[in-house]
């Protein structure tokens, strides 16, 4: 496990990286209380933050970067559930549910968290009303990634179908509203199968397939999404 050094600390009342997602939009006050809190750290690629089963100690916000939550089953196999990107709040409903870790969270790249314990993190809560409401909504946003990735899994009537979805919640998810759609996809075409539920080589079939049509372009770890509205019309 690589082991994180801490990053010379950026203050959230001036951050450049500064996110319409969760804790990064607060009002004064509670985001000067929130900019006390944690450490924030700088982590290389492949560090895992924390372990699917661990206890919930902190909470981390991803202030730059993407991180890969995963979980295991007991025979080993494992499952990609989602790719969180800047502003996203890791460890979330397993600190207010007092559960353990549900997924393990491995950095893409280099990436930048701001790490918080979890009593602190509490307290916070208890002490804003609005930020237990930016919780609240990032959970019940949770909760509806969730059913929207079942429902792709079992209603997509084929693999391109389904590589399609996540490409465009992909896009979606880093911010991307102007078309052409361009992003960074930091998983490989066997990681990128896991989380469409298919195999490596359906996923470069249909990426072959993808940019023979001129719906998107590829050059190395970026992605371009030339016809979005062709994507979502794949099933």
């Amino acid at each position: 496990m690589s082991t994180p050094r801490l990053h010379h600390f950026t203050s959230c009342l001036h951050c450049p990286c500064g996110s319409p997602r969760m804790f990064c939009d607060l009002s004064r006050e509670a985001l000067q209380d929130f900019n006390r809190l944690g450490v924030q750290m700088t982590v290389p690629r492949g560090a895992i933050l924390f372990h699917e089963g661990d206890p919930s100690l902190t909470v981390a916000v991803i202030c730059v970067g993407q991180v890969k939550l995963s979980c295991t089953s007991r025979e080993g196999k494992t499952l990609i559930t989602k790719i969180a990107m800047q502003g996203d709040m890791l460890g979330l409903g397993a600190v207010i549910s007092g559960s353990p870790y549900e997924v393990t969270a491995e950095a893409l790249g280099p990436t930048t968290v701001k790490n918080i314990r979890k009593a602190e993190f509490l307290d916070f809560l208890e002490h804003h009303a609005q930020a237990s409401m930016h919780a609240a909504r990032t959970l019940s946003e949770e909760y509806k990634a969730a059913f929207f990735d079942a429902r792709r899994l079992a209603l997509a009537q084929s693999a391109a179908g389904r590589v399609a979805s996540v490409l465009l919640e992909w896009a979606r998810n880093a911010g991307c509203s102007d078309i052409p759609m361009r992003f960074t996809m930091a998983l490989t075409h066997e990681e990128l199968a896991n989380v469409a539920g298919t195999s490596r080589e359906t996923v470069t079939r249909v990426f072959s397939r993808l940019r023979r049509e001129k719906t998107i372009a590829v050059r190395g770890s970026s992605i371009t999404l030339l016809d979005p509205d062709r994507l979502a019309t794949l099933e």
